[in-house]
């Protein structure tokens, strides 16, 4: 008999362990495999013992690390440029391409960046304006030798003109440099085609917009005497005292040419426009010196050359909050009302 009662077997088929409890006949035992017991024939199972010695050894599980959630994931520190060369402080776009159905490459949009290629630290206040009025506005700083993320711009907005306004000043003041800089980036949509498709020629990931190149110099203001110009006969005022001796302002302001001067009719369009410029920088300088709430400048309506050269003006200017050419029943759309902040 092969078998013996007590001895070890497997289970050919299934390659499960178990032991013989009990001799049937010559062809059949009795079989336990996990608590069950069931008859079996000789040719279904062997001996464990070839089994368990060719049997390849595997390497233990490694175990599952720990679930991570994204709160206990370190925050990447953002890293300096590599290479610190000082170029000034640029406003840099990226591009974010997508295949439209005919597989062609259009961009959906661009990201915005502020880079800072200087070894200064600055604080920034940044707009970006859409006909004059602030479609998205930050306050923050900017790091040396940093690039800063503002947001992304829709790629068809670039139809309405935007404006990228920018007011920076030192984090460490220097009575040397300038106490503010204002400057600006104007976008048309050819013109970023244009450079879009010279990024994609030359290879590069961004088109980018130099600011300035160095912070500026804090300008000196002339000192001179006061007593010669008393001599001649010149009335000089405190400064306290300077809106007691200003002409009076105007809370309405018409720049039809024809009310300017008489002599429109031989003046070429440069010289009215010119004219009529100046007339509006006049009363401009006076509401903000009487601190006036408001201005209403009646451009008229016409080709809306003037009317264009003035808004262009009104968008960069600090002291003003807002502006709007809507209906009026005094002038329908031929004039603006602007709204000062002081």
């Amino acid at each position: 008999m092969k078998y013996q009662v007590g001895d070890e077997i497997l289970v050919l088929h299934s390659n499960e362990e178990g032991k013989v409890i009990e001799i049937i006949n010559d062809k059949m035992v009795l079989i336990e495999v996990r608590g069950v017991k069931f008859p079996a024939y000789m040719d279904q199972i062997d001996f464990p013992y070839f089994h368990r010695f060719t049997k390849k050894k595997t390497a233990p599980e490694a175990p599952k690390p720990a679930k991570q959630y994204v709160d206990q994931v370190p925050k990447e520190k953002p890293t300096p440029n590599q290479i610190k060369v000082q170029d000034g402080v640029w406003l840099s776009f990226i591009p974010k391409f997508s295949y439209d159905e005919f597989d062609d490459e259009v961009v959906d949009y661009l990201k915005v960046y502020l880079v800072n290629k200087t070894g200064t630290a600055f604080a920034f206040h940044y707009k970006q304006l859409v006909f004059g009025n602030a479609n998205f506005e930050l306050k923050s700083e900017s790091p040396a030798f940093k690039d800063f993320y503002l947001h992304d711009v829709p790629f068809g907005d670039l139809s309405d003109n935007p404006h990228f306004h920018f007011e920076f000043s030192l984090l460490t003041p220097d009575k040397k440099k300038a106490e503010f800089y204002e400057t600006e980036v104007k976008l048309k949509g050819k013109q970023v085609f244009q450079r879009i498709e010279e990024m994609k020629d030359k290879n590069e990931p961004t088109f980018s917009y130099q600011l300035f190149k160095e912070y500026p110099e804090r300008l000196e203001e002339d000192k001179f005497e006061l007593s010669p110009l008393l001599a001649k006969g010149y009335k000089i005022y405190e400064a306290n005292k300077i809106r007691q001796n200003l002409p009076p302002a105007r809370s309405v302001v018409d720049l039809h040419i024809e009310k300017l001067t008489n002599e429109w009719q031989k003046m070429s369009n440069l010289e009215i426009i010119s004219l009529q410029m100046k007339e509006f920088e006049k009363w401009y300088e006076l509401a903000l010196a009487h601190h006036q709430p408001t201005l209403v400048v009646i451009h008229g309506v016409g080709s809306g050359r003037l009317r264009d050269e003035i808004h262009d003006l009104l968008k960069v200017r600090s002291s003003v909050k807002t502006f709007i050419n809507q209906y009026d029943a005094r002038f329908g759309y031929g004039a603006t009302e602007i709204f000062f902040q002081y």
